[in-house]
């Protein structure tokens, strides 16, 4: 095939094309309704070989998309027709630094392997609650996790990061070097490039950290949320909870309480013993290595299933719409055979909103997030289906909280299957979402896109268009 051949000329890594044995896994995502049928798929092995494929792709007006872990259940790491340039066999490298407390890490890396090597120097950073989530995906939309709340976001604890701009050039960027290019990558996605590598703060981190599922049945949601409601103002740097609305194995709704605290289980039992003395159905919290804790939710998000997520802003803890929410869970599961999760992330955020918002692209919220996600067997022909029954559970959210913004009830960006949902080079129709997605740092965005990526060629998430 003539692509094929072109290519293999030039690049060092693997081109993989419909007529190539492996055609089939290479167009695999974690999200089956993220699979798209590209033309050509580049494994490259180093950036001249994304800046060949760039170059290749603009000859034959290919549209791009880029995969480090593909975990996103928008599609922004396929394309239809286009050119993939995939990172996730060869750039996946971790590289730590103990001295200098950094992380070298590959745009191609998962968080697990982060997790793993950090600690074996007694290091970690703040990185993905679900271990197979690629890093840049999340570190260039955010990032939030367990640490957040000593550390602030993934992407807060970006130190430098090495990019292949669409011209082809490989720039570093840092506060002194392309510091605008620093500032986009920080919550602007991969609107301007391909990151190769990321280098990460580390900080000493203990061995063993108290963390589970605690399980309630429903008659117990009015106590966990009035605990919540005391809870959640006074939690510190050392504690954090998602509380997630979702069935058991028999499709019973049940309220599982996964904890989190940086300590020891004497001491993470005594700093959850309201939630505790509630009387939860089964306790599986226990002391256990660092290194397993972002491996706890693996099984509720495993790969090869169609995933939907849609994120919302809550303010205060609501018993009547959490309980209304819980209940519908398990009617959809019952009517409809989607798998439903609606999970209250409290990550404590006074570091995340101890940084400006204008100091990164990321938009900050004072208000912590809700992410509604539904599983299902197949593809992408019940993405509608699950786009319109999510909107009912937001809207009974929604209900429950006063005074959300526009911005608040858009929610974090890195839980919007609709980023990506534009199939076209220049997807100007999609600017209005990316406004509401960057708020008032989409101006200077555009500026940037402007100077990096005038022509628009990395567009597969919130994309922004460059300035006139």
């Amino acid at each position: 095939m003539a692509i094929q051949k072109t290519l293999l000329e030039d690049v060092k890594g693997d081109v993989v094309t419909p007529d190539s044995p492996d055609y089939k896994a290479a167009l695999a995502r974690w999200a089956t309704n993220a699979e798209r049928n590209a033309k050509v798929v580049v494994f490259v092995k180093d950036a001249q070989d994304v800046g060949i494929a760039l170059k290749y792709a603009k000859e034959n007006n290919l549209a791009i998309a880029v995969r480090g872990g593909g975990h996103n259940a928008a599609g922004a790491s396929s394309v239809e027709n286009g050119l993939v340039i995939d990172l996730s066999r060869y750039i996946n490298t971790v590289r730590i630094d103990a001295d200098s407390r950094l992380g070298h890490v590959g745009g191609g890396a998962v968080w697990k392997s982060v997790d793993e090597e950090a600690i074996k120097h007694g290091l970690a950073t703040v990185g993905g609650t679900v271990n197979h989530t690629g890093v840049a995906g999340l570190t260039l939309g955010g990032g939030y996790g367990w640490l957040t709340n000593r550390y602030g976001l993934a992407t807060d604890n970006l130190r430098q990061a090495t990019v292949v701009t669409a011209d082809g050039s490989i720039l570093t960027a840092n506060e002194q070097e392309n510091s605008d290019l620093f500032w986009g990558i920080r919550g602007g996605g991969g609107n301007f490039g391909v990151v190769m590598e990321f280098v990460f703060q580390l900080y000493p981190q203990r061995k063993t950290v108290f963390a589970g599922m605690v399980v309630y049945a429903p008659d117990s949601l009015q106590k966990i949320v009035e605990v919540t409601k005391a809870w959640w103002p006074k939690a510190g740097e050392n504690e954090a909870m998602c509380q997630v609305a979702t069935l058991d194995p028999e499709g019973r709704p049940v309220m599982v309480l996964l904890l989190f605290y940086n300590g020891a289980e004497s001491e993470g039992r005594a700093n959850f013993r309201q939630f505790l003395d509630i009387g939860p159905i089964v306790d599986m919290a226990k002391e256990l290595p660092f290194e397993e804790l972002n491996g706890l939710q693996n099984e509720q998000s495993k790969p090869g299933l169609g995933a939907y997520f849609r994120g919302v802003s809550q303010k205060v803890p609501d018993f009547p719409s959490t309980l209304k929410v819980l209940l519908e869970a398990g009617e959809i599961a019952r009517t409809q055979k989607f798998t439903p999760s609606i999970i209250y992330e409290y990550f404590p955020l006074h570091k995340v909103n101890a940084v400006p918002i204008d100091a990164t692209a990321f938009r900050r919220e004072l208000t912590p997030n809700i992410l509604l996600t539904f599983a299902w067997d197949g593809g992408k022909e019940r993405t509608e289906e699950a786009r319109s029954t999510a909107q009912k559970l937001v809207d009974i959210l929604v209900a429950g909280q006063s005074g959300l913004t526009k911005s608040e009830k858009f929610g974090y960006t890195n839980y919007d299957t609709e980023a990506a949902a534009a199939e076209v080079r220049n997807a100007a129709g999609s600017e209005e979402r990316s406004k509401l997605a960057f708020a008032s740092n989409y101006p200077r965005l555009q500026q940037i896109k402007k100077k990096y990526d005038p022509e628009n060629v990395f567009n597969r998430w919130f994309p922004i268009i460059p300035a006139v």
